[in-house]
């Protein structure tokens, strides 16, 4: 459901689901917003009782699923409610795999190895980035390594998403920076990958459309509901798009930067993105030049032109320009490519890609 002002039939949808008992999670800083407290009084209203959690972080990891499932195993909850940014719809897709069929988050890597029903679940996005709601994959780091587990099974996906551009206005500028560039990177990835069919680029190209020409009005005007409604309906698109599709070499080599470096999953993708498309220009540059609408007699500078307006969108989100402007140092890159040709996405990316390719990706970004 979209729509300015559908967060209050939050009650309504929850009571047609045949929720009693409902666990609302949202991370703290979503908690300080009102966004809970707002939450179970629509809830209650509607003759449900709901309590909520919110110890986890903002990257949730195996550990933080296995305190919450200590919280929330004597609670007999029917369902769950997630509010927030992708942290928060992540972290109730994970702990609902252990809430319902026990073990541990890393025993349901992959897809379907769930024996066990899951609990419904309503998601309510407040940033307009991953897409999560739209997905039926859970990505939860490993404690230990620090190493992102994709978790997927039918039972993870959102019975209902509730699209509600006004609780995006809590974002600061800085998060809805990188949450859009995070959305852009899903429309670029899911466009091209080797698993791309018509239904994912169905939702890339409009995704493309609306958040390529709201992202910078968002930024600059952010009390523009029209450019804020564009941007979350954007990313649940670009978030189908993944689902249908998958992501590749742009996240592969995210991922280990957010892992060893701290850096935002936004900021890390926005450090590869652009670069990650000129390297795969000898493959999909004219596709490339699909997803922008330029004509067909500039399809071989499909990759270029979609590299720069990247750039372009980069510097308007006052994101670093370069791993070293972010801290990166040039004698860890051989690590960063162990890793990254290690990530799962990789291997969907439309050029092969291996350690040697990562390694040229990061050494051309540095």
């Amino acid at each position: 459901m979209f729509g300015p002002g559908v967060f209050d039939e939050l009650g309504i949808i929850a009571r047609d689901l045949g929720l009693r008992n409902v666990l609302i999670l949202a991370d703290p800083g979503i908690a300080a917003c009102g966004y809970v407290a707002r939450a179970t009084m629509l809830l209650q209203a509607s003759g449900i009782a709901a309590c909520a959690y919110s110890e986890f972080g903002a990257d949730p990891d195996s550990d933080m699923i296995a305190q919450g499932r200590r919280f929330a195993a004597s609670l007999d909850v029917d369902g769950l409610v997630a509010i927030g940014g992708g942290s928060s719809l992540d972290f109730a897709k994970g702990l609902n795999f252990i809430l319902t069929n026990h073990g541990s988050i890393a025993d349901y890597r992959g897809y379907g190895n769930v024996p066990h029903p899951m609990l419904p679940m309503i998601g309510v996005p407040t940033t307009a980035g991953t897409g999560s709601e739209a997905q039926s994959y859970a990505v939860i780091s490993d404690a230990r390594t620090k190493m992102k587990m994709a978790c997927g099974a039918p039972g993870a996906a959102f019975r209902v998403a509730l699209l509600d551009p006004r609780l995006t206005r809590s974002q600061p500028r800085a998060i809805a920076a990188t949450a859009g560039y995070d959305a852009l990177s899903h429309v670029v990835e899911s466009f091209v990958t080797r698993k791309k069919n018509e239904l994912s680029r169905m939702f890339g190209r409009e995704a493309w459309r609306l958040i390529s020409r709201s992202l910078e009005r968002a930024l600059t005007h952010p009390d523009d509901e029209r450019a804020r409604g564009n941007m979350l309906i954007g990313a649940h698109y670009a978030g189908a798009a993944i689902e249908a599709s998958m992501l590749g070499a742009a996240h592969a080599c995210a991922n280990p930067l957010s892992a060893r470096y701290g850096l935002s999953h936004g900021i890390a993708v926005s450090l590869m993105l652009p670069w990650v498309v000129r390297w795969n220009a000898s493959e999909v540059s004219a596709e490339y030049a699909e997803l922008l609408d330029v004509p067909e007699r500039r399809s071989g500078e499909g990759a270029e032109l979609l590299a720069a307006r990247l750039d372009e969108l980069r510097v308007a989100g006052d994101l670093p320009e370069s791993l070293s402007a972010a801290g990166v140092r040039p004698e860890d890159i051989p690590v960063l490519a162990r890793d990254a040709a290690a990530q799962w996405t990789g291997k969907f990316n439309p050029r092969r890609f291996s350690e040697e390719g990562a390694l040229e990706l990061y050494t051309w970004a540095l």
